[in-house]
């Protein structure tokens, strides 16, 4: 075991609160896990895991003693030092550091009737967590995000996501090359859209399917609208003519699974 940190000027501690930044989590292929449930998630996931840090006096060992076991990779550290690096407030006292994966579209498995989940320049790590959390609680297959202006490893994400970033395949990938593996999979695509004529329920989910979203701002753009089976719209019945990005989200998913009396075993 490495020998304990007192002092936020650690080396160490230096580089892993590098971390947090975009720029250095592309360049270094690293990030941060914060959690003993999001560390045993990764680690179940297949992530290739660290050093991971602790502190004694947070810890519960009857929670976590499984993740403390190669002291090779064990950084005890004092509760200033913890607090300094921690994110959270409620962490369990472990942090992780760990390698990124590759998401590429072509390493989606499909199963035989898919359900996809397709996010469009999503901004908001909060929103992109809520909606992974959707994408796990519903069984999606895939959520693929293209153009993405956050990534799948931003310590907001995997928090807001509650490790869900580890349970489902993910993958990023340009709108042009994203519709491309749509078709050539005959995947039916159905499009969230303010001006559309077609109720979300109204629609047949049975089939392969992937149901596109775009940001709250700007919703998504020609490419999608274009290209889509149908365009769909959620009924908004209030002042308002849109909801929050991950509700949506989750209540069209949702509409899809209730068609397939949520069942996977037909998927």
């Amino acid at each position: 075991m490495h020998v304990k940190i007192t002092s936020t000027q650690n080396p160490k501690i230096k580089s892993l609160l590098l971390l947090e930044k975009p720029r250095e989590r592309r360049k270094q292929c690293l990030f941060i896990v914060e959690g003993v449930k999001e560390v045993r998630m990764a680690l179940e996931a297949g992530y290739k895991i660290g050093n991971i840090f602790f502190c004694e006096e947070i810890l519960n060992k009857d929670e976590s003693g499984d993740l403390l076991r190669d002291d090779k990779l064990l950084v005890p550290v004092s509760r200033e030092v913890f607090d300094k690096i921690a994110v959270r407030e409620s962490t369990g006292g472990i942090l992780a550091v760990a390698e990124q994966k590759t998401h590429r579209l072509e390493d989606i498995v499909l199963s035989k009737k898919p359900l996809l989940l397709i996010l469009e320049a999503v901004e908001k790590p909060g929103n992109l967590g809520a909606i992974l959390r959707t994408a796990d609680a519903a069984g999606v297959d895939a959520l693929i995000i293209c153009d993405p202006q956050t990534d799948f490893y931003n310590p907001n994400v995997i928090r807001s996501s509650v490790g869900c970033v580890f349970t489902k395949q993910i993958a990023s990938a340009t709108s042009e090359d994203t519709l491309r593996w749509l078709k050539k999979n005959d995947i039916q695509i159905f499009c969230t859209y303010l001006h559309a004529s077609h109720p979300y329920h109204e629609m047949d989910y049975t089939k392969p399917s992937a149901i596109v979203m775009g940001t709250e701002a700007t919703g998504l753009s020609d490419t999608w609208i274009k290209n889509a089976t149908a365009n769909i719209i959620i009924p908004m019945l209030g002042k308002i003519d849109s909801m929050n990005v991950s509700n949506a989200a989750a209540v069209v998913v949702y509409e899809a699974m209730r068609q397939r009396k949520f069942n996977l075993s037909n998927s």
